[in-house]
């Protein structure tokens, strides 16, 4: 079984070499944040190349910041999108944020790019402590998928992972996919206000079904 910081060291050059030719493509349903002002606080955690900051600044919000592991993706997002601001994480998942700071925060398709559930949890309290009373927490990611591909190799790699759902996909990314109720269970504390399952294609060009939630703090 692959130990925490293995899987981590993993994750990080994936996401430094091949991660960066992926298109990401969990859809912003922008009118969940119908209400929200055009001068909020806006984070988007493990934001990538930027594509949801430049979403935002296209519906006009103006106060975007990005976080992500990858300096090579950081680079690339304050390049396409440099009306936004765009940050390395230098030491996930603390945020160099302050307490009750932000207004909305997005988290899209990263809680499957890290998969210990400590690690998980150590997330989902960070941005708890970032957000402001009230604010906004928009996580989109992936359900365990019920579809004979996915299946089979979540059958075939739990042994090595410890866990189903887990897996290894054939360019090297290490992935989970998630029981509703632990997702349900990481937004305990949180009043969740929508959910839907919403048809996407994965950064592998796959068909699958994101779940998201919009709850606030």
């Amino acid at each position: 079984m692959l130990t925490i910081a293995i899987v981590a060291m993993v994750s990080t050059e994936y996401w430094n070499q091949a991660g960066t030719t992926k298109t990401f493509g969990n859809p912003l349903e922008l009118t969940w944040l119908a209400g929200v002002s055009r001068q909020a606080s806006i984070v988007d955690y493990g934001c990538g190349y930027g594509r949801l900051a430049g979403e935002l600044l296209a519906a006009g919000y103006t106060d975007i910041e990005g976080f992500d592991v990858s300096a090579p993706l950081i680079e690339r997002a304050g390049q396409e999108h440099p009306a936004a601001r765009f940050t390395v994480l230098e030491d996930p998942p603390r945020l160099p944020r302050e307490d009750a700071s932000v207004d909305v925060l997005l988290l899209f398709a990263v809680l499957t790019c890290v998969p210990d559930s400590d690690a998980q949890r150590g997330i989902i309290a960070e941005i708890r402590r970032v957000l402001k009373p009230g604010g906004l927490f928009y996580l989109s990611d992936y359900c365990l998928q019920e579809d004979e591909r996915n299946r089979t190799r979540y059958r075939a790699q739990e042994a090595r992972f410890g866990l189903y759902g887990m897996f290894e996909t054939s360019d090297g990314a290490i992935c989970r996919h998630h029981e509703r109720a632990w997702l349900r269970e990481l937004l305990t504390g949180f009043e969740v206000a929508r959910e839907r399952d919403v048809p996407v294609v994965t950064m592998n060009n796959n068909p699958a079904i994101a779940t998201q939630f919009l709850a606030r703090r």
